[in-house]
Formats: C-alpha cells, sequence, structure tokens
C-alpha cells in the first residue's frame, strides 16, 4: 500500500482557459488512494481571457496566485514553488496547463519514487512523459546528450516499460521529491521561459541526484512548435531573426550564455555563440 503523501501541483498559466480548465479537470479525476493527497498552486500570470473566475468557480480548491504577467514559465513555477515549498510538502509535481494527465499519471510516478527509493538511488527525480493525442508519437519527457561533441544538444529519450536513467529533463511533467527541493532548490531566476526545466536537472546531477523516465506515457501533450526555433524561420531579415531569439520564448543571448557557462565546461564560449553564429550565417543581410 502506498504512504501517506501531500503532494503539491505546481502549475502556471497565461490567457488559455479552455486548456488550463482541461488539465486541472484531468489532474482531479485521478485514481489516487486515500493516503495521497493533493493540493494546486496556479500562478495566473495576468490572464485576460477570466481564467481566474473560471478556475475558481470550477475548483475552488485550487490556490491561483496573481502574477505580474511578465512571468513566463520559469518565472511562474519558481513563483508556485515558493509559495508551495513554505508547507514542506511530500513532493512537488511540475505541471504544463496543456498537459492532460491519464487517470494513473500521478500513481505511476510516485510509484517509480517509491521503487527507485528502495534501490537506494539517491535525490532521484523521475520525469513523466508525454505523446501527441493523434499520433502517439513523443512529445516531452527525459533527455539525454544527443552528440559526442556538443554537450548541450539533447534528445528525447522514449519511456520503456522500467524507469530509465535520463541526463535532464523537460518541465511538463515532473515529481520532484521533499528532499531534492530542499538540495537543489528552486528554478533559477536567471531564466525566463523555457531553458529553466534543463537547468534544473543538470543541477539535480550535479547535487549527487539522479533523473528517471517514469515507464510508460502519463498523458499527452502536443508539441509546441512556436517556441522551437522560430528564429529559423525563411525568409527573415538579420533583424528580424535577433529580434526573435531574444524574445523570452526565444533564445535570449545572457539566458544561453548563463546556461552554457555552467553545463558546457572549460569550452562553453564557443557552445554558447554557436546558435548566433548560425543565425548570422543563414540570414539575408538586411535589416
Amino acid at each position: 500500500m502506498m504512504q501517506e503523501y501531500n503532494l503539491a501541483v505546481l502549475m502556471t498559466c497565461h490567457n488559455r482557459q479552455a486548456k488550463t480548465l482541461a488539465c486541472l479537470e484531468k489532474l482531479f479525476q485521478q485514481s489516487l488512494p486515500e493516503t495521497v493527497k493533493i493540493q494546486v498552486y496556479l500562478v495566473d500570470d495576468g490572464s485576460t481571457d477570466g481564467t481566474t473566475a473560471a478556475v475558481m468557480k470550477y475548483f475552488p480548491a485550487v490556490k491561483v496566485i496573481p502574477g505580474s504577467g511578465n512571468l513566463f514559465w520559469n518565472g511562474g513555477m519558481r513563483l508556485a514553488f515558493s509559495e508551495a515549498v513554505k508547507y514542506n510538502y511530500d513532493f512537488y509535481l511540475w505541471l504544463n496547463d496543456d498537459t492532460l494527465l491519464y487517470p494513473q499519471a500521478i500513481n505511476c510516478l510516485i510509484q517509480t519514487y517509491e521503487d527507485l527509493a528502495q534501490q537506494n538511488y539517491q535525490y532521484p527525480v523521475i520525469v513523466g512523459s508525454t505523446q501527441d493525442p493523434k499520433t502517439g508519437q513523443l512529445t516531452y519527457g527525459g533527455v539525454s546528450k544527443s552528440s559526442w561533441w556538443h554537450p548541450l544538444k539533447f534528445d528525447l529519450v522514449e519511456p520503456g516499460t522500467s524507469p530509465k536513467p535520463c541526463l535532464t529533463l523537460n518541465g511538463n511533467c515532473v515529481l520532484i521529491s521533499r528532499e531534492v527541493a530542499s538540495l537543489v532548490g528552486n528554478l533559477d531566476s536567471g531564466f525566463i521561459h523555457s531553458t529553466g526545466d534543463l537547468d534544473y536537472g543538470l543541477r539535480v546531477q550535479q547535487k549527487g541526484g539522479s533523473v528517471w523516465i517514469a515507464p510508460g506515457y502519463i498523458g499527452t501533450c502536443e508539441y509546441n512548435a512556436i517556441r522551437h526555433q522560430a528564429w529559423d524561420e525563411p525568409n527573415l531579415t538579420l533583424r528580424q531573426r535577433w529580434q526573435k531569439i531574444n524574445q523570452p520564448k526565444g533564445l535570449p543571448i545572457y539566458e544561453w550564455k548563463l546556461f552554457s557557462s555552467r553545463h558546457a565546461g572549460l569550452l562553453w564560449p564557443f557552445y554558447w555563440l554557436i546558435p548566433y553564429i548560425r543565425l548570422f550565417l543563414k540570414s539575408p543581410w538586411v535589416f
């Protein structure tokens, strides 16, 4: 029988009420034993579409935290995390509001944690893999290095029938224990949107922990192509590419510098500059 656990679910959202409500509906339909209690911390980062009112109407148990409107994913999750850790939960679950959990998802994550802890793995973090609702293909989850020479290139790792170790993670669905939260801390404020999750998984490894992919899929989440390489769109001028890459959802130069200097070793300046060199080489020299 599963132990007694108190679990904080951490979420952030901005102007996608329907997706947020659908995510919460699936979350509250989880087949959990009575020994597992959940509390949701949702940062509404300045939504103007009525998200807060709708959440309070349909899911009054959710603790809604107002954001500034400029937090993006990393900032919103940092705020939710910082509020939840005040209450010393057993686990913290990162959950993207576009992720629809299968009924046994949280059970699977906790069971995977328990199995690894019983095998004496130190500070395991458990990543849930998501699949496209139409094609069934892997969209987000655990990642490992994809290149022998480039330390910052990652590929998704397919889930198996048993837990798989990986290098770091996408933050769509991640189970973090109280011990890891105490050891590693919060997401780093130096990141704006999408790099903070990769950094967190790598910091777990640096602190002596480990990152594991739970067996099978825990839910669905469509691949968000908008945030991936938007600056590589054809027919953009150099100025347009530079503006896109430095947007919060792009690859801001100072954010990527922090990530590279922290995780790419002695040659980090080289790896830091690669995306920007490619941007210049691919762009028409038109401003």
